[in-house]
């Protein structure tokens, strides 16, 4: 079995929640996580940010569904490291 340990993420969100209340949510929604949002650009409605997830097996699918409950979007995975979750010694 394959673990998620660190995804990036291009995301667009609405001004509202700000970007403390959305990475927070995040962060209480996705169990051991750490989250750290970057606004990269700003327009009338809306926010591009970055938002780089780091953990030990997140799921891409419960990090979607925190984000789309806040009214963002994502736009592209750029970024994700994963890790087998068989050992060498289980191959053998």
């Amino acid at each position: 079995m394959v673990k998620v340990k660190r995804i990036v993420l291009d995301v667009l969100k609405p001004h509202q929640p700000n970007g403390l209340e959305f990475a927070s949510t995040i962060a209480e929604q996705v169990p051991g996580a750490g989250v750290k949002l970057t606004v990269t650009a700003v327009d009338e409605k809306t926010e591009t940010v970055v938002i780089i997830i780091e953990g030990d097996g997140l799921s891409y699918d419960v990090i979607h569904d925190v984000i789309s409950s806040q009214g963002g979007s994502i736009h592209s995975i750029d970024e994700v490291d994963v890790q087998s979750g068989q050992s060498p010694a289980d191959t053998r």
